[in-house]
């Protein structure tokens, strides 16, 4: 049985270069990157090398680059620093960001009694700029955490407009940028964004390792604290086979965008024109001008159906999900969806299918020919 996967959206399978890369370092490079001696000074090297790559690749300034674990750590630290440290009152963001944001807010909420608005979602997904502009002239010291591309829809927001608005009522903006790092082009001295957040294993690159652009002088502050690497900004010994492995996948990622993309572009309205074609009736959850990797159908099935999809498809060796990883193994809706379909499509099947460079048009036709067995 062959297997398929489709849930790029959710990891991603690390490139071999990227694996050498790490195994290299792992085996030769050991030393800890804060010691004087050779074996720290050449792990130091790697790192600042590899933040200087990270750095290029994004057009930001090596120092605005801070490793962290995952995006999860910072959003984290970037939410909370805001409004423990830099005078944040109130935070707007959407309903239907991931939860690393949503739940940290209503945590800040709570500790810090500060005010949370939640912009208009639009029926595709999209954030309501009206509505963004008429919040932000309610006068107060705020920050606007919009996410760049939905992980459960693909929606994608226009960075360039939404940073605009926020510098014009001098807010700060915070986009989780998870699934666009290493799939779009980002030049980060030229958008109007003061914080992101990136996950290596978005883009080819290993779990456990990511980072947050941080506009210099914006006063943020640690949110670990013990030692002084990160520029003081997070405490911790720097896992640098991860980094490096991390910097690698960013690299080969940007260098081979445009091949992989028109690729994945081509798989895509192959996957949506099959769906359609296999089960007329299939609507695209968000529209199908979402970003090229994700695909999120709504499938014209009866609603008995829909518990028992994805273990239908695992039995097959076909990996999808019904959400974000973080919570398909919930029995809820998905709390993105809720926002934008009806009670009775809510009750229909709908299936998250994310795509890499890795896939073929036989993995597309194995998936649709599982679904006509469900």
């Amino acid at each position: 049985m062959k297997k398929v996967y489709l849930d790029n959206a959710s990891t991603t399978a690390i490139r071999p270069e990227v694996v050498q890369e790490m195994v290299s370092v792992l085996t030769e490079d050991y030393g800890n990157p804060s010691s004087t001696h050779s074996f720290g000074r050449s792990a130091k090297v790697l790192l600042e090398t590899a933040r200087k790559s990270i750095a290029k690749q994004l057009n930001a300034n090596a120092q605005e680059i801070i490793f962290m674990s995952c995006g999860t750590e910072a959003d984290n630290w970037v939410l909370r620093s805001a409004v423990k440290d830099l005078g944040v009152h109130r935070i707007i963001t959407s309903k239907v960001e991931h939860h690393a944001v949503l739940h940290t807010v209503e945590v800040l909420q709570h500790e810090y009694a500060i005010s949370v608005d939640y912009v208009n979602v639009l029926p595709n997904g999209g954030i309501d700029f009206a509505h963004l502009s008429e919040l932000l002239g309610q006068e107060q010291k705020t920050l606007v955490s919009l996410m760049h591309v939905n992980n459960e829809t693909g929606t994608i927001l226009d960075l360039e407009r939404t940073g605009r608005i926020c510098k014009q009522h001098g807010a700060y903006f915070h986009s989780d940028t998870v699934q666009s790092i290493g799939k779009t082009e980002m030049d980060l001295q030229e958008l109007p964004v003061d914080f992101v957040a990136a996950s290596a294993h978005k883009f080819h690159g290993p779990k456990g390792v990511g980072f947050a652009f941080v506009r210099k002088n914006t006063g943020i502050q640690p949110l670990l604290y013990g030692g002084e690497q990160e520029k003081g900004l997070r405490a911790g010994t720097e896992a640098v086979h991860q980094i490096v492995g991390m910097a690698k996948a960013l690299e080969l990622s940007y260098a081979n965008l445009e091949t992989e993309r028109n690729q994945i572009t081509e798989l895509k309205q192959y996957l949506i024109n099959a769906l359609q074609t296999a089960f007329p009736g299939t609507q695209i959850n968000g529209g199908e001008n979402g970003f090229y990797n994700i695909a999120n159908v709504l499938l014209p099935f009866s609603n008995d159906k829909t518990a028992m999809i994805l273990f239908n498809l695992d039995m097959k060796g076909i990996a999808v999900s019904r959400g974000s990883a973080c919570q398909s193994g919930s029995i809820k809706p998905s709390h993105v969806l809720a926002e934008i379909l009806s009670d009775d499509d809510l009750k229909k099947p709908s299936l998250r299918i994310s795509l890499s460079h890795f896939n073929t048009k036989e993995d597309i036709d194995l998936l649709v020919e599982a679904l006509k067995t469900v």
